[in-house]
């Protein structure tokens, strides 16, 4: 048996996961909340981390009812993530694991969404789109890589969803994106809104700009409500997901679809993705918020899985990088060294 832990802080959370040869022991994690209308800054975000991340480590220890003698290996986020964040939990990564003696792997946070999906859902070899705050993305396993078939040109989705929360004064807690997706299930007028798919890409600025510089005044007006303009703006962006999403499924020949990513425990998100996967005679895989969410536990199982694959990061290498290695459309996780 493998058992390894993996600490999780590339944006807003911190969480640390302890995974024994693919069942989760342990996964707790603490959240960062900003006030109202307000976003979260890698500085303070990274002093949040600092202040929670032994207590969430007692506590990972603790349910699992695991010692650090019984652990094989350390993993951490690499990244891609916001710089302070990622570079405040590498260090306690780090530390244990020269304190532990312990083998320590550095894990493309991508990667830990699509391996935990995959285990949690039991899903094969699917057609993955992760959409979180910072990623939006549609992935296929192919010759040993993980290879992007199509992406955001601009802003992630969960971004787009974030930032209109905050022109409509949204409590960030539990998150921007689930209060949006509460208030939608009130809508009864579409607004029509800038759709924009580029070949296999999806661009969502310029329909934030227009929805933001028009929404008070509408709301003002009495023309829509709150609720018509988040029920509007989550059926245009996930729409435009479904689309690229489809044309890689078909590309691929691929019958299962996975959804990954804090946005995609949007319930609305996965009804559409399910009824497009039913059309084409395939499979859709999703989760809850335990998983989809950032968590230790997805950086736990990716470090498991390359660990397995005789994979393990040199302490001189254990830095942390805000984009991670990773090109365009068509083209591999070069970072990547998963062995099916």
């Amino acid at each position: 048996m493998v058992i390894a832990i993996g600490f999780e802080g590339s944006a807003n959370k911190i969480g640390i996961g302890i995974i024994r040869d693919g069942e989760v022991l342990s996964n707790p994690r603490h959240t960062y909340i900003t006030p109202p209308g307000q976003g979260f800054l890698p500085r303070d975000t990274a002093i949040h981390h600092r202040k929670h991340v032994l207590d969430v480590l007692r506590q990972a220890l603790e349910e699992a009812n695991i010692e650090p003698k019984d652990l094989d290996v350390v993993c951490y986020t690499k990244g891609p993530g916001m710089a302070a964040p990622l570079v405040s939990v590498a260090v306690v990564a780090r530390t244990v694991a020269q304190l532990w003696r312990k083998p320590i792997i550095g894990v493309n946070h991508c990667i830990g969404h699509i391996e935990m999906g995959r285990l949690i859902t039991g899903a094969n070899n699917p057609t993955v789109l992760y959409v979180s705050g910072g990623n939006t993305q549609v992935i296929a396993y192919s010759q040993q890589r993980y290879r992007i078939f199509g992406e955001t040109i601009d802003i992630a989705v969960g971004n787009c969803l974030d930032r209109f929360a905050r022109v409509l004064n949204l409590s960030n807690d539990p998150s921007p994106g689930y209060n949006i997706e509460q208030l939608a299930k009130g809508g009864q007028k579409f607004l029509e809104l800038p759709y924009t798919v580029k070949g296999m890409d999806v661009s969502f600025s310029g329909l934030l700009s227009f929805i933001e510089e028009r929404a008070v005044g509408l709301v003002k007006s009495g023309q829509y409500t709150p609720e018509d303009l988040c029920f509007s703006l989550q059926e245009t962006v996930f729409a435009m997901l479904i689309e690229i999403t489809e044309r890689a499924m078909a590309h691929c020949g691929s019958q299962e679809v996975l959804i990954v990513g804090g946005v995609g425990c949007n319930i609305r998100l996965q009804k559409m993705m399910g009824k497009m996967a039913e059309e084409r005679g395939a499979t859709l895989f999703a989760t809850d918020m335990r998983f989809c969410i950032d968590n230790g536990a997805m950086i736990a199982q990716a470090g498991w899985e390359m660990f397995r694959a005789g994979v393990v990061t040199p302490l001189t290498e254990t830095f942390c990088t805000q984009r991670y290695d990773k090109s365009s459309s068509y083209s591999l996780y070069l970072m990547s060294p998963l062995i099916k």
